[in-house]
């Protein structure tokens, strides 16, 4: 299978819904239970897979995206042939949002060229899921498809094509005379001439385009069936390794139902919540429904509930913060949040 398949993830996509936690990094580099970040869950399918190249194309922001990947180490991916290649679009100005864009492609058409693999997988960064592709390509081959689009078990395209590799560059090349711009172009377009086919994967699936369905996807994960079916102990989930102590638990500490890093410092209670790395949490502080990002502080008698905090947010003692599952209240990355702001 690392012979025959070409991993391709496409992490140009802007969401404008997710403004308040992406305008200062690739949503492929948004933090995500606890622990990731979004495109480890397709980055780590791949490898789960067999793959052994993986090309990433982001568009902007993409320093915190860079960090997070290095090497590909811990993927398994710093080899000296294949492995991660990263491919940041000189095509700032074009504003083509789609998954598989042709134009990004063909500004590194070479890689393509260079590639051994006859099967190219192109998805996109930010869908939470966990499928091993190699039924993917077997049915693909099986099927005689020319390109094959992944869907989930609702028929809603999960934006995953498997295409050969030759094609692929054929299409990149002639994208001015078809007009197909995108993988979606191809699959939509009703006078093609391809054989088109949907592989339809039963697991779960949750796409984050939204603040809505980020905080609800994560929520999500709190229930153990869920858990189970994306952390699959065969197929793991892959990430970045920090050497961090445990986090400790100090007198008055309460946690029930949630997700706790490593790092933290908790004394205060903690329920039906995510908390990433670093975090310290203050007496008496109450936290309900919540995501926190790493390194935030929340202080003495708080009480934060359906709250998200990017990363570095400093909560003042005495705070009271509220928001919906439908609606959860947002706070930016390195802002301080005090009583007296919010009287």
């Amino acid at each position: 299978m690392k012979k025959k398949l070409l991993g391709v993830i496409d992490a140009t996509t802007y969401h404008e819904d997710l403004k308040d936690l992406i305008d200062h990094r690739s949503l492929a580099a948004l933090p995500f239970a606890g622990r990731y970040r979004i495109i480890d869950f397709v980055l780590s399918n791949m490898v789960n897979s067999g793959i052994r190249s993986v090309a990433i194309f982001p568009k902007m922001q993409y320093r915190a995206l860079m960090d997070h990947l290095e090497s590909g180490k811990n993927w398994d991916l710093n080899r000296k042939r294949d492995g991660l290649f990263f491919f940041p679009s000189p095509l700032v100005e074009y504003e083509d949002n789609r998954i598989g864009s042709f134009h990004h492609f063909a500004a590194n058409l070479d890689y393509f060229y260079r590639s051994t693999q006859e099967y190219s997988l192109i998805t996109n960064c930010y869908t939470v899921f966990n499928l091993n592709f190699t039924s993917l390509v077997k049915w693909h081959i099986a099927s005689e498809c020319d390109v094959t689009e992944v869907v989930n078990e609702q028929g809603q395209s999960l934006e995953m094509y498997l295409i050969k590799t030759s094609l692929l560059i054929n299409l990149i090349e002639t994208r001015n005379e078809t007009g197909y711009s995108c993988m979606k172009d191809v699959v939509e377009d009703l006078y093609h001439s391809y054989a088109i086919c949907h592989y339809q994967y039963h697991g779960y699936t949750a796409m984050v385009d939204s603040i809505q369905s980020y905080y609800s996807t994560n929520m999500e994960l709190l229930n153990p069936e869920v858990w189970r079916r994306v952390f699959v102990k065969e197929q793991p989930i892959l990430t970045k390794v920090k050497d961090e102590p445990p986090t400790r638990y100090l007198k008055g500490a309460e946690v029930k139902n949630s997700m706790v890093a490593n790092g933290c410092l908790i004394r205060g209670k903690v329920e039906n919540s995510i908390v990433s790395r670093g975090v310290k949490i203050g007496k008496g502080a109450v936290l309900k429904n919540c995501i926190i990002m790493q390194k935030c502080q929340i202080g003495e008698n708080c009480y934060l509930d359906s709250v998200i905090l990017d990363k570095d947010v400093k909560i003042e003692d005495g705070t009271v913060l509220t928001g919906t599952a439908q609606s959860p209240y947002v706070i930016p990355k390195s802002t301080v949040q005090g009583a007296l702001m919010n009287s």
